[in-house]
């Protein structure tokens, strides 16, 4: 059964994925995370210290965190409370150690290798939808979308609302971000969605007037027109 994503037109999503990379080659942020030969265990752990979390707090911590922790052994030989210890600072510590230390207890068994296979990936502790994407992407080098409430708001005013609550679980949304992201700079066109969420496209008070992508964002287009009838 098809979607209302299978309606949005290839040059529609061409359009918005040369925009919005355009948009960030001026105005895109820079966090350690993203630099040239970061390692997979790095990339993965900074993915689940970033949920529910806000980028500029972990990048404030980044270095820090590395240093304690500088590879999967050493975080699954740390006891849980060590590691919640050190992770104060970025909030869900309780949450957040125990998950980090089982998961880093079956990669010292994996020999730090991630699972290819999707199904066996999601098996990993703390891996859901969302974390499962970002390995996928970052340390497998697929195109999969980081998918989140961010990712979401740019998506939906740009090209139209989904239907469910939930972000996992409703197919346009699903459907549509994947399509998106089918690009030869899958990280760079998720990060510069991501920035254009968070610096532009905000929850509150988004700056329509100034965002390079008003034009042809439904959202953008509704916001001028009616301040122009005004």
């Amino acid at each position: 059964m098809g979607t209302k994503a299978d309606n949005v037109g290839i040059d529609d999503v061409r359009e918005f994925q040369g925009l919005i990379l355009k948009w960030a080659e001026q105005n895109g942020r820079t966090f350690p995370w993203r630099r040239t030969g970061e390692s997979k265990y790095r990339l993965a752990v900074t993915e689940l210290l970033l949920q529910r979390t806000k980028a500029e707090t972990v990048a404030n911590y980044y270095a820090a965190f590395f240093s304690q922790f500088p590879n999967w052994r050493i975080l699954a030989e740390t006891s849980e409370k060590t590691i919640g210890e050190s992770l104060k600072p970025l909030g869900l510590w309780h949450r957040r150690a125990p998950i980090l230390q089982k998961l880093a207890a079956v990669m010292v068994v994996r020999n730090g290798r991630f699972p290819i296979e999707r199904k066996e990936l999601n098996d990993l502790p703390g891996v859901g939808q969302y974390i499962g994407n970002a390995i996928e992407l970052l340390c497998h080098n697929k195109p999969k979308p980081l998918l989140d409430e961010g990712m979401a708001r740019v998506l939906e005013r740009y090209f139209g609302p989904r239907k469910l609550a939930d972000i996992r679980h409703d197919p346009y949304l699903q459907k549509l971000s994947h399509r998106v992201i089918c690009h030869e700079n899958p990280r760079e066109l998720n990060w510069a969605i991501l920035d254009l969420a968070a610096i532009v496209c905000r929850v509150r008070d988004p700056s329509c007037a100034e965002c390079t992508l008003n034009k042809t964002c439904r959202h953008g287009k509704q916001t001028m027109n009616s301040k122009n009838l005004q």
